[in-house]
């Protein structure tokens, strides 16, 4: 049974890696951005989107102990993207989002779940 200080714990690392993850990614992606007029356009904010839905579920995977599920959503983006990934900057500059994006929520995962363990009784 999970107690009400692991569910915060847990719903925290939720808000965390949904929000702050926005920011570190974007803060990332800043180092290595695509040039202007790359001709990539797809849905207005759809990455922001994405790149939130791929945290929460690598949140999720990472609380369940499914790690190796992470990789089938990596691999699944990876074939969404297959077509634009022959590009070599745009595969580098999706490589590079997609694994701080991943990298980020499974550290805020892994703190929620060391924090609830060390106030166990």
């Amino acid at each position: 049974m999970i107690d009400t200080i692991s569910s915060l714990l847990y719903l925290g690392a939720y808000v965390i890696a949904a929000l702050g993850g926005h920011v570190v990614v974007r803060w990332v992606l800043r180092l290595c951005p695509l040039p202007d007029g790359n001709g990539y356009q797809g849905l207005r904010r759809a990455g922001t989107v994405i790149g939130v839905l791929e945290r929460l579920f690598t949140v999720t995977l990472v609380l369940l102990g499914q790690y190796a599920a992470i990789t089938i959503l990596f691999a699944a983006k990876s074939i969404v993207r297959f077509g634009e990934a022959k590009e070599r900057r745009f595969a580098e500059y999706y490589l590079v989002g997609t694994l701080a994006s991943i990298l980020f929520a499974l550290l805020a995962a892994q703190a929620a779940l060391k924090v609830a363990q060390l106030l166990r009784p």
